[in-house]
């Protein structure tokens, strides 16, 4: 069952308007602006075309005024979905900081979370203050309840990326005290074993909600169980604690602590940064120590209480590089990895090993393509100098967009197109091209 299925099946009520048969429909002001294209360049005039169409569906028309318990603007992922969410909506941002005159709409975004934090603080034990939730919906009665999970902890990551490009400084403001009160509750509640490595987990207890809070149906969770706290007792306390700890996510919070010292020592909290540098060294170090496989030449999910590993590499075995944890000997032999017949599918990169008697081409998250993962990928792997493998992974992402059209993902032997049309976070197929990760498709920012 995938997580659109689900969340019908549970009644969460994010599907109401596609299944009333109305469309959901972005901010009309943002939707008409017609000068951003002035702003980019190429020779080829389907990159020029690919990258409007991109811009108008999936950033511009996902902004939507204040509603409900979103007080600000808010950025909705697509697909009939009304609520804010973490992973897809940095990636969003990212992209709408290049336009001028969104300053004050991004903050709004980000200012969604900060919200939440203070309303989830006032109703939840000291343990769990401070989680920002998988999504924000604007009109959720049992918001406590549901979700009471997070996502893959990328804010500091696309806040970073966002003033790289638009230099708000008052958004740094803002966010960063909160930003490191999220981080504290991940490393709280998710690393339960205080090794360094990150699990997932619910509040609800239930263990497909605990998947949630990272890429939903991969192989290495197909033995998740959820537990009670390790060392934490109580009468209230619940099976809350997946006993897996997850190369995605313990990357991805590394990737985000990263982000955070360099935004800390621009704001001059260098006490923040030091503290932020510990948990980072920390977690490489548990990384490289038992994450990384030198036999399968990848790092795996392990175990959380034996750090047994979990015999499956998948798309979270690739993250690693986005986050800086592999030696420069680890990302060599990835690199040579992903040219093998494991990974080198047509379209690049697949969920899972094809090896795996679970891959599917066009399997969710088991042998599917995403946009986001495989650019996050090939922009781990440039940064470790391999330069050409990255252009390979990108070009052949932005020439399937091209020849089938923009969607959540694709199959990764056809290329054809899979769930939702123009969801917002597929404007990662313009990111590859706007960081120099292409070599065919080229694509220049003129100011």
């Amino acid at each position: 069952m995938k997580r659109r299925d689900f969340l019908r099946t549970a009644g969460c009520g994010t599907l109401g308007l596609i299944a009333s048969g109305c469309l959901l429909q972005g901010n009309a002001a943002e939707s008409k602006t017609n000068d951003f294209m002035s702003l980019f360049e190429s020779d080829d005039p389907a990159v020029m075309k690919l990258t409007e169409e991109i811009y108008r569906k999936c950033i511009l028309g996902k902004v939507f005024e204040p509603e409900g318990t979103l007080k600000h603007n808010w950025i909705a992922p697509g697909g009939g979905y009304r609520g804010q969410w973490i992973w897809d909506t940095m990636f969003v941002v990212d992209l709408l900081s290049i336009l001028p005159g969104r300053k004050k709409v991004i903050r709004d975004v980000f200012q969604n979370y900060w919200d939440f934090q203070v309303r989830w603080n006032a109703k939840m034990p000291d343990y769990a203050h401070d989680m920002i939730p998988c999504m924000i919906e604007p009109a959720k009665e049992n918001w406590l309840e549901y979700p009471a999970y997070s996502q893959i902890p990328i804010l500091a990551w696309g806040l970073e990326r966002v003033y790289n490009r638009n230099g708000d400084k008052e958004l740094l403001k803002q966010s960063l005290k909160a930003l490191e009160k999220f981080h504290e509750w991940y490393w709280r509640e998710r690393n339960v074993t205080n090794i360094g490595l990150i699990a997932v987990g619910s509040y609800s207890g239930v263990t497909q909600h605990a998947r949630f809070e990272t890429f939903d149906y991969e192989c290495n969770m197909d033995g998740l169980k959820m537990t009670h706290h390790p060392r934490r007792t109580g009468e209230k306390e619940g099976p809350w604690y997946g006993d897996t700890c997850i190369t995605g996510n313990t990357s991805f919070l590394i990737m985000a602590e990263k982000s955070l010292v360099r935004l800390a020592k621009i704001m001059g909290e260098k006490e923040m940064a030091v503290r932020r540098q510990v948990r980072i060294d920390k977690s490489v170090d548990a990384m490289r120590t038992h994450m990384w496989d030198e036999e399968a030449g990848i790092f795996l999910s392990v175990q959380r209480d034996t750090l047994e590993k979990v015999p499956v590499a998948t798309i979270g075995s690739w993250m690693p590089l986005a986050a800086g944890v592999p030696t420069k000997k680890m990302a060599a032999r990835m690199a040579k990895l992903m040219r093998s017949s494991s990974w080198n599918t047509p379209l690049p990169v697949p969920t899972v090993d094809r090896k795996d008697k679970r891959w599917k081409s066009d399997g969710f998250w088991r042998g599917d393509v995403w946009p986001p993962t495989s650019y996050l990928a090939a922009s781990g792997l440039a940064n470790y100098g391999e330069h050409k493998l990255a252009a390979e992974i990108s070009d052949k992402t932005v020439a399937n967009a091209i020849k089938n059209g923009i969607s959540e993902h694709y199959d990764s032997i056809s290329g054809k197109t899979l769930g939702v049309e123009y969801l917002g976070m597929t404007c990662t197929i313009v990111t590859m091209m706007l960081d120099g990760l292409t070599s065919k498709y080229k694509l220049l920012k003129k100011y």
